[in-house]
């Protein structure tokens, strides 16, 4: 764990430098004050931060409630000797984890610091499990109706918010109903510094109350605004607000697309039975190899699979290697039709097999409930 000692105190700081110093903690002295905090986080990214609140004047309590409402993976303690409740109700209003007193350090420092390592390899692991991604790996893959389409089906019994990452020309919102969406990321990454459940649920286009998506910005020269820095706030903040986040992902390696599938659990890469497609999986199949994600993390979706093609799922693994291949039955007239109705398909035709397909997928991805249970209960269940 990254952890940032942040004082004016130099001897403050020795002195928690020497409790914790025994560890396999990474310590960074900060000789700064509540202020710069949101830099330190910028410039550093520390899983905990240290800080020393004796001084009731310089604390700002606003400032730092600013801090975890923008990045709420990052863990603050406070080393103040003010125990009022008034000021410790303070504190936990502005997202402050504990309160430690400085008289008390050498006893109660560690266990703290324990107690938040814990619960944030907890909520890192609940957390990634509710994040998947889908990539085409050429254009007409599918990979939006797919994406956009397994998000409703998700939200008949989970909050599902579907984040469209497509950021120049992305039309997620397109396949599920008519119209344009009034806001989207980039309202968000040019008021970052609001971010907050708020924003992000104002932001988001409600297809059902339990079905969200946030578009992409509908001018292409809006997605310059967005950096990933603001990918990882939003998507911080989205995993403690919904059960299952979807990203419909562009095909380029770069920073954004790094970013994300840094916090997904699961990476689907969509493709049809074609040898275009099949050099452009093993392109990216590549990158993510030099990236370090583990095969365990990335599958195949093949979409309008047909048993009769040239290219059946043994030349695909041969070509591949041995991922775990879902297939998607083949619907191309009824999936059509509910493309240019901007309609999700279910809503026209409940049991069609391009739903019996993503209900498979869904059967797949989690073990089965002991109790009776519905495929979305069990989906995701350990999330």
């Amino acid at each position: 764990m990254k952890i940032a000692l942040i004082s004016e105190d130099r001897l403050l700081l020795q002195q928690m430098r020497a409790i914790l110093g025994d560890g396999d903690d990474e310590l960074m002295t900060m000789p700064s004050q509540a202020p710069d905090l949101r830099n330190i986080v910028k410039e550093s990214a520390p899983d905990l931060m240290l800080v020393d609140g004796r001084n009731k004047e310089a604390l700002d309590l606003e400032h730092v409630e600013r801090l975890t409402l923008q990045y709420p993976a990052v863990a603050v303690v406070l080393i103040s000797d003010a125990a009022s409740p008034k000021f410790l109700l303070a504190a936990m209003r502005a997202g402050v984890r504990e309160v430690i007193s400085p008289s008390h350090l050498q006893e109660l420092l560690r266990a703290a610091v324990e107690r938040i390592a814990a619960k944030l390899t907890a909520a890192q692991a609940s957390d990634h499990a509710k994040i998947h991604a889908f990539i085409a790996t050429s254009g007409g893959s599918g990979a939006t109706f797919l994406v956009t389409n397994f998000g409703y089906q998700l939200a008949q019994s989970h909050k599902v918010l579907l984040v469209d990452l497509n950021l120049q020309f992305g039309d997620a919102l397109s396949f599920i109903q008519d119209g344009k969406a009034s806001k989207s990321i980039g309202d968000i990454a040019r008021d970052i510094k609001r971010l907050d459940s708020s924003l992000l649920n104002a932001s988001t286009i409600h297809v059902t109350p339990n079905y969200h998506i946030l578009a992409a910005p509908e001018e292409p020269g809006q997605a310059s605004d967005i950096r990933p820095e603001h990918i990882d706030a939003i998507l911080g903040l989205a995993v403690t607000q919904y059960d299952i986040v979807l990203l419909d992902m562009p095909r380029i390696v770069d920073a954004m697309l790094m970013t994300a599938l840094d916090r997904a659990a699961s990476i689907f890469l969509v493709l049809q039975a074609s040898v275009p497609h099949l050099r452009n999986a093993d392109k990216l199949l590549s990158a993510f190899r030099s990236l370090d994600y583990s095969r365990e993390k990335v599958a195949l979706i093949l979409n309008r699979y047909d048993k009769r093609n040239d290219i059946t799922i043994d030349k695909i693994h041969k070509a591949l290697g041995q991922l775990e291949i879902h297939t998607i039955a083949n619907g191309y007239r009824q999936v059509s039709t509910a493309i240019n109705q901007g309609v999700p398909l279910m809503q026209l035709e409940r049991k069609h097999g391009v739903i019996r397909s993503l209900n498979q997928l869904g059967d797949t991805m989690a073990p089965a409930a002991e109790h009776p249970a519905s495929l979305f209960e069990r989906l995701f269940k350990r999330a």
